[in-house]
């Protein structure tokens, strides 16, 4: 019987050693040495200390840190018979008793506490470990604590170290049902929380699967870790079964990418990973992992932390002193009479929005954003004039093309928001602000350009504006400011979004009670103010950033590229980070059934998402496009013909449906699937034909909207019949 409790004993000091880490569910303790603790009392011995010069040796004793300390004053190791003395008193003293019985010596466990540099680490804190026990170990030294993947022969060493740090609550993976919804899951955690998003996928198909979820996360700069396994390195080149070159497949999408050959750096290279994901112009980062790194061992394990990486390891963003563009950038507001802010996601990637605030609160500046830039002012405020750019509002559009003062801050002059380049902003001085020295000039010239972190920027422009120099910025309601206020108002009241089909025009009711897509979403708002929005990509998409007023970081959506099945995984991601929060997927027809079997991830972990489905039965935005510039020619844009019966669908998955197609009946039906914990899928049948605008078609400036089939503004701000024109244009050209 003694001896099976020694196995015991024996078996569970022998289990892995996780360095005194604190669980995801648990808040980090402070843990600190008692002082009245028992000391072993070491037998005191004469220590040498020697130079690291090979050229110098000494027998004096030095306090200097710069000496080797050693048990004998000769250079090199000891004969073998000391050596073998010296062995067999060791032996002595761990295994023998008083009884003379050989038995292992129970050692009494040692305080551990948390490392704060990589210097503090002593030789009694090295362990043998292996490389996926210091990618898990680097992951929770780093706050992350959810992680996004599938599993996969490659990846499998990394997986089996999951058990175990999954076992002790150190870290939860959550299991998607195809690799891309891990980007777009991870990615939605990022864009949500404002922290750095993980996924894991295996070699091969595995890992081209991300790319389309790295290429959505790179163009709207979103901070994320993607790690893949790849076949081992004795395998390398050989075209193995599952071998694919990712490294150099997303060079060109990532802000940085490692291969790691040894697992001795894995510790360091994920550290610095996270480091650049989020530092700077945030991005993703890839790791490819070899199977046979994550199972070879080391020797000399040493954790290392983001504090490492920025002090030791040299790691940093500078950027000049800009003191000099940012007193031009006032001289230039000083003697402007029509300033506009044009916010990008930049502005929230960088927390600057109570900054923006004062700013725009103070001097009464008017404020346009994008589509990653909502939720960065407060949209109900009389000072937002909406999202500008192809589908943006009439006044966000003809403020842009009036103004005299362009102040960008965190975007990038995009393709749909400039519009015709030439005309954007034609009669404005640009001042542009970024962190991206890249982005300056990149698309439109610009008058000013000021590097650096838009927040420190912000702050910097707010204190210089308190100086007694400055003074003129304390009358905002100067008479050039407060024309340009009532002109940017008046705007927003002659052409507000109303929905209303086919016509610009208010109507009493719609025909034959219709249920209208914008109103399905301006009741999501109406009724879930402060929800998490995600969208996919389409028409529902530009009714949503039209129609919807959220908060910072409560919008969601793939705006760089576009991509379809995003809005499904993200809402995933977004219910991990905030899984008391309410989450809402509006999605289309079509984009829902690029990632359908997310309902399966959505059923497993019973996500507090409810997914509001557009269904026109059309691409919404493409039979927009062939009816507009295409002479109506549809060609393969109906999905009416196999499309799946969604409630069913969802009562597969163990997720309870609901179904309308009345305009009536949307308030009740909306709060009824808007309410309670559990997954809820809402389908609403709405009018098939129905159009997006505005719309600012290619070619043309912002201030040249299309309003509706018939309706259209010129560059003076006008609004004209569109038919009536084409048939002047015809009678002139007959005569």
């Amino acid at each position: 019987m003694k001896r099976k409790k020694m196995t015991k004993i024996n078996k569970t000091k022998r289990s892995k050693q996780f360095f005194n880490l604190v669980t995801y569910s648990e808040k980090k303790p402070n843990i600190e040495r008692e002082e009245n603790e028992k000391k072993e009392k070491i037998k005191h011995e004469d220590i040498y200390y020697f130079s690291k010069s090979s050229y110098r040796n000494t027998y004096k004793k030095y306090s200097s840190d710069k000496f080797f300390k050693r048990r004998t004053s000769k250079r090199g190791e000891l004969d073998r018979e000391e050596r073998l003395k010296i062995a067999l008193q060791k032996a002595q003293k761990e295994f023998t008793n008083k009884d003379h019985k050989v038995t292992k010596k129970e050692h009494t466990k040692k305080k551990t506490t948390f490392f704060k540099n990589i210097n503090e680490i002593n030789q009694e804190t090295l362990y043998l470990q292996t490389g996926a026990f210091a990618l898990f170990d680097t992951l929770i030294r780093s706050g992350i604590h959810s992680v996004f993947g599938y599993p996969g022969g490659a990846i499998l060493p990394i997986y089996d170290e999951l058990f175990f740090w999954e076992e002790k609550k150190f870290i939860k993976h959550y299991l998607v049902r195809h690799e891309q919804a891990a980007t777009h899951a991870a990615d939605g955690f990022s864009r949500s929380s404002g922290q750095v998003g993980v996924c894991f996928a295996t070699s091969g198909p595995g890992a081209t699967n991300l790319v389309t979820g790295i290429a959505t996360a790179s163009l709207d700069s979103i901070p994320m870790i993607v790690i893949t396994g790849q076949v081992g390195t004795q395998f390398l080149g050989t075209d193995a079964f599952q071998e694919i070159d990712i490294y150099g497949i997303t060079l060109s999408l990532v802000k940085h990418s490692y291969v790691v050959l040894e697992s001795r750096f894995l510790s360091q290279i994920l550290a610095e990973a996270i480091y650049v994901a989020q530092n700077g112009r945030p991005g993703p980062v890839l790791i490819d992992i070899p199977k046979n790194v994550g199972l070879e061992k080391i020797k000399r394990f040493t954790p290392c932390y983001g504090t490492t990486v920025h002090k030791v390891l040299g790691w940093r963003y500078k950027v000049k002193n800009q003191l000099d563009n940012i007193r031009m950038a006032l001289h230039r507001l000083s003697v402007s009479s029509k300033p506009l802010l044009y916010i990008g996601g930049g502005v929230i990637s960088s927390k600057a929005t109570r900054e923006l605030s004062e700013l725009i609160y103070r001097y009464k500046i008017p404020v346009t954003t994008t589509l990653t830039g909502k939720g960065a002012f407060d949209e109900d405020n009389r000072l937002c004039l909406g999202m500008l750019g192809m589908h943006g509002t009439v006044a966000a559009n003809f403020s842009i093309s009036n103004c005299d003062l362009l102040i960008a801050i965190g975007a990038r002059f995009d393709d749909r928001v400039t519009g015709k380049l030439q005309d954007f902003a034609c009669k404005a001085f640009i001042i542009h602000i970024d962190v991206d020295e890249a982005e300056i000039g990149k698309n439109k010239n610009v008058g000013i350009g000021i590097v650096g972190d838009i927040k420190k920027i912000l702050q910097k422009f707010l204190v210089l504006m308190e100086r007694p120099e400055h003074k003129w910025l304390e009358k905002p309601l100067r008479e050039e400011f407060q024309n340009w206020y009532e002109q940017t108002a008046e705007w927003k009241h002659d052409f507000p979004l109303l929905a209303v089909p086919g016509d610009y025009s208010p109507l009493p009711q719609t025909i034959d009670d219709v249920l209208l897509p914008q109103t399905v979403i301006k009741t999501i708002t109406e009724i879930k103010p402060y929800a998490i929005i995600t969208t996919d990509v389409g028409q529902h998409q530009m009714w949503a950033a039209q129609y919807t007023k959220c908060k910072r970081r409560k919008w969601l959506s793939s705006a760089g590229l576009g991509t379809m099945g995003f809005g499904l995984p993200a809402a995933i991601g977004a219910a991990i980070a905030y899984p008391k929060e309410d989450i809402i997927c509006i999605t289309g027809d079509s984009s829902f059934q690029m990632n359908l079997q997310e309902l399966g991830t959505i059923s497993k972990y019973n996500l507090r998402i409810k997914i509001i489905i557009i269904n026109n039965h059309w691409q919404g935005m493409v039979r927009q496009w062939q009816e507009t510039f295409y002479e109506s020619r549809y060609s393969h844009s109906n999905m009416s013909e196999g499309a799946p019966k969604f409630d069913i669908l969802a009562k597969a998955y163990g997720i309870r449906s609901l179904y309308t197609e009345r305009q009536s009946e949307i308030w009740r039906t909306l709060r009824d699937a808007l309410e309670g914990l559990d997954p809820v899928l809402l389908e609403c049948n709405v009018l098939e034909d129905e159009n997006c605008y505005p719309m600012v078609e290619p070619s043309k400036s912002n201030s040249e909207m299309s309003l509706s089939r018939e309706l259209s503004t010129t560059p003076e701000g006008l609004v004209i019949n569109k038919e009536k024109e084409r048939v002047e244009l015809s009678l002139e050209e007959d005569k």
